[in-house]
């Protein structure tokens, strides 16, 4: 899905830093983005989110190539599957970092240079688990609500800067993470064909469905959209406010 935000991003015709671990997926993301010819640069910033030097790292490359920085993309993998009983203290505390605390200290070091922009953005990319509890999956559960509760009180704060910030709550999105949580099921096929039946779509969703809200969502058309937190679940939940 971050993949997919860039892609979208590019298309407009903003510059993007990408930031992943993983370096041979960040140089086939920057070869993507420059393939499109839309005009847009790109920078691959290779470090861990749960890191707090790695995000000071990534800010300062950003600023660094392109002089300014306006929209901040809050993606991360989620945490490990799993119930209350099959977590340590330590699998909380980096879930924490993770999840919650990476968005948080990206976000803090990039306000400045939103505020300076007059329209800076955040999105964070959350999980329909800020709607509805997903089974087996508790600690994204507990950590993700953390940033809906966070996000809308950043909204508020900076607002008058002409900051907007909100979030894009996924539901069943094919992904890689997705394919791999299946992965552990007896019948992961017949698993994902149950699943599907039960989306009105009768289909998960594509990643660029997802990358275009990102992009909406820090175009100036979106500029009176703050604070919210939008489904994207092909109709899964049926909650009156989901």
């Amino acid at each position: 899905m971050g993949r997919a935000c860039a892609v979208a991003l590019a298309r407009e015709g903003c510059s993007v830093a990408l930031f992943a671990r993983r370096r041979e997926l960040l140089d086939e993301a920057v070869a993507e983005l420059e393939a499109l010819g839309s005009g847009a640069a790109a920078l691959a910033v290779a470090g861990d989110s749960a890191l707090p030097a790695d995000l000071e790292a990534l800010v300062e490359r950003t600023i660094e190539r392109f002089g300014r920085l306006d929209i901040v993309v809050n993606n991360t993998g989620g945490p490990p599957a799993g119930g209350f009983e099959d977590f340590d203290d330590d699998a909380w505390r980096q879930a924490w970092d993770l999840t919650l605390m990476s968005t948080l200290r990206l976000t803090r070091l990039a306000l400045p240079e939103l505020r300076k922009s007059g329209r800076g953005r955040v999105v964070n990319i959350t999980s329909s688990a800020v709607k509805e509890p997903s089974e087996g999956l508790l600690l994204s559960n507990t950590y993700r609500p953390g940033v809906i509760g966070w996000a809308k009180t950043l909204s508020q704060d900076e607002g008058p800067h002409g900051i907007t910030v909100n979030s894009i709550a996924p539901g069943y999105i094919d992904t890689e993470r997705m394919q791999n949580l299946y992965a552990g099921g007896a019948d992961p096929e017949a698993d994902r064909r149950r699943d599907e039946a039960l989306i009105p779509a009768r289909r998960f969703g594509d990643p660029a469905e997802i990358g275009d809200l990102c992009a909406f969502l820090c175009s100036t058309r979106a500029a009176y959209l703050s604070g919210i937190t939008i489904l994207v679940d092909g109709g899964l939940a049926k909650g009156l406010l989901s």
